[in-house]
């Protein structure tokens, strides 16, 4: 174990802080799932007590990141079966529909700035270059703050909450499926019709195009990045 402590947050409350760093630890994948959590030796890496910690991992046990084993033996990171998989990925598919139909049509009521429409539109030019240049981990984490910039211009903080707790289970496993040049390409190419949609005002085919991005496009990458070992 690293004798240095994890950058946490600062300005936070101990519990939220001890959250944050095994959710940053989780998502990195530095703990991968499956595997146990030592409560010692993860307090002592984030250099916090274990009072805040275990708190944390309940909080984050409601988020579906980690999980309670039988009596006496502690808490692992979650491990996520097919169906689980398949599941988040329906779910996410409706809500990322609702949230591109509702762009086309704020868009249309003018109720959002064309310039918010073309910052989206260089978000998806920055991550061809990434996804050209086999850049996987700048992608990803490019994909990630553009999915969270549409949920910020369409306004919907419910949709938005939803739509982080799904992505947060299902984090781990998108990351594998993004990982080549083919399928960062493909995924951009869906972000680019999406946008399109949204900038028509046809709310129908935003919608329809934003559930197939998730649901048809992103179901499929990840079941093929399981073929692929």
């Amino acid at each position: 174990m690293d004798h240095l402590a994890t950058p946490l947050p600062d300005g936070l409350p101990l519990a939220e802080r001890a959250r944050a760093g095994v959710e940053a630890l989780i998502l990195a994948g530095e703990l991968a799932p499956g595997s146990r959590l030592n409560e010692v030796a993860l307090a002592a890496r984030l250099g916090l007590s274990r009072g805040p910690l275990r708190e944390a991992l309940r909080g984050l046990e409601r988020d579906g990141l980690v999980a309670a084993g039988p009596a006496g033996q502690g808490m692992s990171v979650r491990r996520l079966e097919p169906e689980e998989m398949a599941e988040l990925y329906d779910m996410r598919a409706l809500l990322q529909g609702f949230i591109l139909s509702r762009l086309a049509e704020r868009l249309s009521a003018g109720r959002l700035a064309p310039a918010v429409l073309e910052a989206l539109r260089a978000d998806v030019a920055l991550m061809q270059q990434d996804a050209e240049a086999g850049r996987a981990a700048s992608y990803y984490a490019r994909n990630l703050a553009f999915h969270d910039a549409l949920h910020a211009a369409a306004g919907h903080r419910r949709a938005a909450a939803l739509y982080g707790s799904l992505l947060k289970e299902s984090h781990l496993a998108r990351q594998r499926a993004l990982a080549q040049s083919a399928p960062m390409r493909e995924s951009n190419a869906e972000h680019a019709a999406m946008l399109d949609a949204v900038a028509s005002g046809d709310a129908g085919r935003a919608r329809a195009l934003g559930e197939a991005h998730v649901a048809e496009g992103g179901k499929r990458r990840w079941l093929e990045s399981l073929a692929g070992g």
